[in-house]
C-alpha cells in the first residue's frame, strides 16, 4: 500500500464517505480559483464538522506530512485558497460548519463557526434587530473564516473598519492539532501577546479559524444614497473631506468610480440606465445612515450636506434615491463593476492602498504613465476612495490574448504599479490578501524587518511548514526560486 493510499484510509476512517472525497466530480470545482487564475491538483477534499474533527484530521496531516489548503467559499481573489499543481496537498474545506453558536443581543455579539456564509450572517443579525457592518459583493458565497483569514474589508470599512476590527474572539486549529481557544471576548486583557490579531490576515498559514466571536451593530433605521457626478477624484476627494464633517458617523459609505466603469456596467447589464442625465469624468456612491429610532433628521443631515457642497462647487451634479429599490439600483450599479471589466476581455487586477490624503494625486499622476508606457491599456481605479483603497484595473488591449497577456506585459504592468504604490508609502494588497499572486512582489517590495518576522513566526506556529504553503509569507532571499 503507499503511503497515499494509507492517507486515504486513514483520512476516510476519521471523517466518513461524506467528510473525505477524492472523486474527481466532487473536487474539480475546488480547484481553480474564482477569478479563474490558478487551478492546482490535490490529494483529496476534507470537509469536517466540528472543530474536533479538524484537529483530528490536521493532527493526520502532520503525522503523514501532507500540506493542508484551508477553503471557505473560494471566493477569494488572490489565489490563496487553491493548491499547487503538485497533488501533494489536501483541501479542507470549512463548508460544512455553519453552526451559529450563540447570539447575545444585549451585547452585539455573535459566536458563529467558520463555514457561515456571509448573507447568512446578516440574515441571523437581523432578526434581532441588529446587523453585521461588513458586506462585499460575493456575500452568497463568503464565509466567515474566509473573511477572517483574508481580513476582508467591503463598502463600509469607512465607518467600521475591516473585519479585523470586527473581530472579537476566535477558535482555530494549529498545524500541531492544538485548538486556540479564544472566543470570549474581554474588554481588557493584558495576558501577553493578542494571539487573535496574529491569526486575522495570515490567510491559513498560522492556523485554521474554526469559529468567531464577532461585533454586530444597531440595525439600520433608515439610510439616504446619493449618486453624484464629478469633475474628477480630485473633486471626490474635497467632497469626501465635506461629507466627513457635514455627516460625521452617519456617514457609511463613499465609493467613486471612473466614467468607463459606468459605461461597462451599463452595456453588461442592458437594462439599467445612468442615474444621472449627463455624463460625466468621475462618479460617487454616497450613503449616510440613522439607527433606528434616531431618524428623523436624516433627510436634513442629506439636505445639507449636499446644499452646502453645492455652493461650494464640490460636485456637478447630484440626485438621491427616492426610495429604497432605487438606492439598491444604485448599489446594484457600483457592485456590478467586476463582473462588467471582466466581461470586457483581460485585466490587471490590483487592490492597493494609499494614504486617503494622496489617492487622487496617484491616480491623476500614475494612470497616464501606466497609458504611456504599455500602449493600448486603459486604467480604470474605482471602489472605497474614503479609506484609501482602490480597485485598480489595468485592461488589456482590445487584440490582447487572454492567458498570454497576463503572462507577458500584465506581469510588467503590475511590477510598474506596486513600485508606484510603495513609493507613495501605500500596500499592494489593501483588502484581497497576498494569496500566492502577490508573494513574490511582497517579497520584492516588503519591508526586511517585517519579512523578518512574518518567517519566523510562520517557523514557529508551522515547522513543517504544512499550512497553505507557498502563499502570503515569501520566501527568504537565500531559498527563493530563481
Amino acid at each position: 500500500m503507499t503511503d497515499a493510499q494509507t492517507f486515504h484510509e486513514a483520512a476516510a476512517g476519521l471523517l466518513g464517505p461524506r467528510g473525505f472525497t477524492c472523486d474527481p466530480d466532487l473536487l474539480d470545482r475546488w480547484l481553480t480559483d474564482w477569478r479563474g487564475r490558478y487551478t492546482g491538483r490535490a490529494l483529496g477534499l476534507a470537509s469536517p464538522t466540528s472543530t474536533e474533527e479538524v484537529a483530528q484530521f490536521v493532527r493526520l496531516c502532520a503525522k503523514h506530512g501532507v500540506p493542508i489548503v484551508a477553503q471557505g467559499g473560494n471566493s477569494g481573489m488572490s489565489g490563496g485558497a487553491t493548491p499547487d499543481d503538485t497533488g501533494d496537498s489536501v483541501i479542507l474545506s470549512l463548508r460544512r460548519m455553519t453552526a451559529i453558536r450563540h447570539l447575545e443581543k444585549d451585547s452585539m455579539q455573535i459566536t458563529c463557526e467558520a463555514g457561515v456564509i456571509l448573507q447568512t450572517l446578516h440574515e441571523a443579525a437581523e432578526k434581532e434587530g441588529l446587523r453585521f457592518p461588513l458586506t462585499l459583493g460575493g456575500k452568497g458565497s463568503a464565509t466567515v473564516g474566509g473573511l477572517i483569514s483574508t481580513n476582508a474589508g467591503g463598502t463600509q470599512v469607512l465607518r467600521h473598519g475591516t473585519m479585523r476590527a470586527q473581530v472579537l474572539g476566535i477558535e482555530a486549529v494549529l498545524a500541531n492539532g492544538d485548538v486556540f481557544s479564544g472566543l470570549v471576548p474581554l474588554k481588557k486583557d493584558n495576558r501577553g501577546f493578542d494571539l487573535k490579531q496574529v491569526l486575522i490576515g495570515s490567510e491559513g498559514t498560522l492556523g485554521i479559524v474554526t469559529a468567531a466571536t464577532l461585533q454586530l451593530a444597531p440595525a439600520i433605521g433608515e439610510r439616504r444614497v446619493a449618486w453624484v457626478g464629478l469633475a474628477g477624484i480630485a473633486q471626490a476627494r474635497q467632497l469626501l473631506m465635506h461629507c466627513e464633517q457635514q455627516a460625521g458617523d452617519a456617514l457609511e459609505g463613499f465609493e467613486v468610480l471612473p466614467r468607463h466603469c459606468l459605461d461597462a456596467v451599463l452595456a453588461y447589464l442592458p437594462d439599467t440606465r445612468s442615474p444621472l442625465e449627463n455624463e460625466h469624468a468621475w462618479y460617487a456612491l454616497i450613503e449616510l445612515v440613522a439607527p433606528a429610532g434616531a431618524t428623523d433628521g436624516l433627510d436634513t443631515l442629506m439636505e445639507t450636506v449636499f446644499e452646502t457642497a453645492m455652493e461650494r462647487e464640490l460636485l456637478e451634479d447630484a440626485v438621491i434615491a427616492a426610495n429604497e429599490s432605487q438606492a439598491e439600483s444604485f448599489w446594484h450599479l457600483r457592485e456590478s463593476i467586476s463582473p462588467a471589466e471582466r466581461a470586457i476581455g483581460p485585466a490587471m487586477q490590483h487592490d492597493i492602498s494609499v494614504p486617503v490624503s494622496r489617492m487622487a494625486e496617484f491616480v491623476e499622476t500614475v494612470s497616464p504613465q501606466i497609458e504611456t508606457r504599455f500602449p493600448g491599456t486603459l486604467v480604470a481605479g474605482f471602489g472605497h476612495l474614503g479609506d484609501g483603497n482602490i480597485h485598480y484595473h489595468v485592461l488589456a488591449p482590445e487584440a490582447a490574448v487572454a492567458g498570454e497577456w497576463e503572462e507577458r506585459e500584465g506581469k510588467a504592468i503590475s511590477a510598474f504599479v506596486h513600485d508606484r504604490v510603495t513609493e507613495y508609502g501605500g500596500s499592494l494588497s489593501a483588502e484581497h490578501g497576498i494569496g500566492q499572486m502577490k508573494r513574490d512582489e511582497l517579497g520584492r517590495l516588503g519591508d526586511p524587518v517585517s519579512l523578518r518576522l512574518m518567517r519566523s513566526i510562520k517557523q514557529a506556529l508551522d515547522p513543517q511548514g504544512l499550512l497553505n504553503p507557498g502563499k502570503l509569507v515569501p520566501l527568504a532571499p537565500e531559498t527563493a526560486r530563481p
